[in-house]
C-alpha cells in the first residue's frame, strides 16, 4: 500500500509548475495528503559579487524578488486547496534550488515531490543543468517530473463528473 501524507510541489511558476501543480493537488486529494507548494528565491548575496556600494541595492532587490515571489506563491493556492489539502505556501531563498528543495523535503519529512520539467534540449541541458535532475538523483522520497505539453492523465473536474455518469 502506497501511503502519501505530505507532498511537495516545486514551482518555478512556469508551465510545467503549473502542471506539476495540478498533479499535485490531485494526488493530494487522492490520498489525502496535505500539499506544500515550494518556490527557491535566488539568493543575489550568493551569486553576484560586486563592490560594497552596491549592498544596500541587493538588499532591496531581494527584498522585491522575495515580495513578488510570495504574492504569486500565495496567489497560486487557493481557498480551497488551503481548506481541503491544508495547503501552505513555502518560499526558501537560495543559490542553489535543487540543494534548498531537497533539504527542506528532508526536514519536513515529505512523502512525495512533484515537479515540472522544461525538458530542454542536451545543449541547454549542458549549459544550464537541471533543477529536477538534480533532485531527482538527491531527493530523500520519490520524485515525479511533469513536462507540459506531454501526456496528460489529470482530468479537468468537467470530464471527471462525465466520466463518472458514463
Amino acid at each position: 500500500m502506497i501511503r502519501l501524507t505530505r507532498i511537495l510541489v516545486a514551482t518555478d511558476f512556469s508551465e510545467p509548475s503549473q502542471a506539476a501543480l495540478s498533479y499535485g493537488r490531485e494526488l493530494a486529494r487522492a490520498f489525502g495528503a496535505h500539499l506544500q507548494v515550494v518556490n527557491v528565491v535566488d539568493h543575489l548575496a550568493t551569486t553576484i559579487v560586486g563592490p560594497e556600494g552596491y549592498v544596500a541595492n541587493l538588499m532591496d532587490m531581494q527584498h522585491q524578488m522575495e515580495g513578488a515571489a510570495r504574492q504569486e506563491l500565495d496567489a497560486l493556492i487557493s481557498d480551497e486547496d488551503r481548506r481541503e489539502l491544508a495547503a501552505k505556501p513555502i518560499l526558501l531563498m537560495s543559490g542553489a534550488p535543487a540543494l534548498a528543495i531537497v533539504r527542506y523535503a528532508k526536514e519536513a519529512a515529505i512523502d512525495l515531490i512533484v515537479m515540472g520539467t522544461h525538458g530542454r534540449g542536451a545543449l541547454g541541458h549542458f549549459l544550464m543543468g537541471s533543477v529536477a535532475e538534480k533532485v531527482v538523483r538527491s531527493a530523500p522520497c520519490p520524485v515525479l517530473t511533469v513536462r507540459h505539453p506531454e501526456h496528460e492523465f489529470v482530468l479537468p473536474d468537467a470530464l471527471v463528473a462525465i466520466a463518472r455518469t458514463a
